[in-house]
């Protein structure tokens, strides 16, 4: 169960326990809770060890069953909300972008390098012909 997830169904545990006080003016059962949230059995325990961990609620078992208390639902606010998940599209337009940098800078390397070739074949012409033009001034003049 993600932190959000967590984060949503303790604020709907803890409204559930004080609605449940108010119509039964009694604590409320898990079984209670789970049935007015339409949760089900297991959800709803999986849910309240997580929230009694946290300290924010209370699990009492007593001869008349197993009551749930709101012990301190300003715990609540200290469950990290995780930020909003990422779904298939934004991966794919991440990983789109990313490519496109990628062959960029590919392009980029590509140019310097067809440069630097062209600018060594100059300088290699350059000076071929500066050895050629003094190899054909010294026969001239021997």
């Amino acid at each position: 169960m993600s932190n959000n997830h967590l984060y949503k169904n303790a604020h709907l545990i803890v409204s559930a326990i004080r609605i449940l006080e108010h119509k039964h003016s009694g604590q409320p059962t898990i079984d209670e809770i789970c049935e007015e949230l339409s949760y089900s059995l297991e959800q709803g325990y999986l849910i309240c060890r997580k929230l009694k961990e946290l300290d924010i609620i209370n699990i009492v078992e007593g001869t008349s069953g197993v009551r749930v208390f709101v012990n301190n639902y300003l715990n609540i606010e200290q469950i990290p909300i995780d930020k909003k998940e990422s779904t298939l599209e934004e991966e794919l337009s991440k990983f789109r972008n990313n490519k496109k940098e990628i062959e960029e800078k590919v392009v980029s390397i590509q140019a310097k390098h067809a440069n630097r070739k062209k600018d060594l074949f100059d300088e290699i012409q350059r000076k071929f012909k500066k050895g050629v033009d003094d190899t054909g001034n010294s026969e001239d003049t021997s």
